[in-house]
């Protein structure tokens, strides 16, 4: 079995290195919300793409923060993890020391006025969404290895393989040999 965690607010799942739903080949998602009853919500939190915030927001300058896509629900919407409470107020923490969401008039204004770094906040567009069970099933079928016990600063690391690869790492031995597999399995 590819897992032995139960998935939690604050978890991260880890993609099974071979899936074949392109939205979450080599993902690593941080769990926003997890409720047998309401179900599951999630961002990835390593699948950079070409655009930056200064290309959505008209009015932030700053072209130094990238964007992510958090998944294939709401891309539209926008998301921010962070580990800055003192700057930016509201935000809930998810695990130890990083944050979702807060006040994004702050946030605005820190980017602009060079305040606020790349390392300390990540934009996120969309997220990725379970019904109640779904995500369960799918750790069952070993779609996701669910961890709970990671070093934080993983998950304000900007490059998404190295992030993927570095959660399986901590997961243990067990795991530490999968992160070297090829993406395509006739690479081999």
């Amino acid at each position: 079995m590819f897992n032995t965690h139960t998935p939690q607010k604050g978890s991260l799942l880890l993609s099974e290195p071979f899936m074949l739903d392109n939205n979450f080949e080599r993902s690593v998602i941080l769990l926003c919300e997890h409720d047998a009853v309401e179900g599951t919500m999630g961002i990835i939190i390593n699948n950079r793409s070409s655009l930056l915030l200064s290309d959505i927001i008209p009015d932030v300058e700053n072209p130094r923060f990238p964007l992510y896509i958090g998944g294939p629900v709401s891309v539209e919407a926008l998301f921010f993890l962070h580990k800055v409470p003192e700057k930016i107020e509201g935000g809930v923490e998810l695990v130890d020391g990083i944050y979702f969401g807060g006040n994004f008039e702050q946030i605005r204004f820190l980017v602009n006025d060079d305040l606020l770094q790349p390392d300390e906040i990540k934009f996120i567009l969309g997220y990725a969404g379970w019904t109640p069970g779904q995500l369960d099933d799918e750790i069952e079928q070993n779609s996701w290895a669910v961890h709970n016990k990671f070093p934080t600063d993983l998950l304000l690391l900007q490059d998404g393989e190295d992030l993927w690869k570095q959660a399986l790492i901590s997961l243990g031995p067990k795991y530490a040999h999968v992160a070297n597999f090829p993406k395509s399995p006739d690479l081999n």
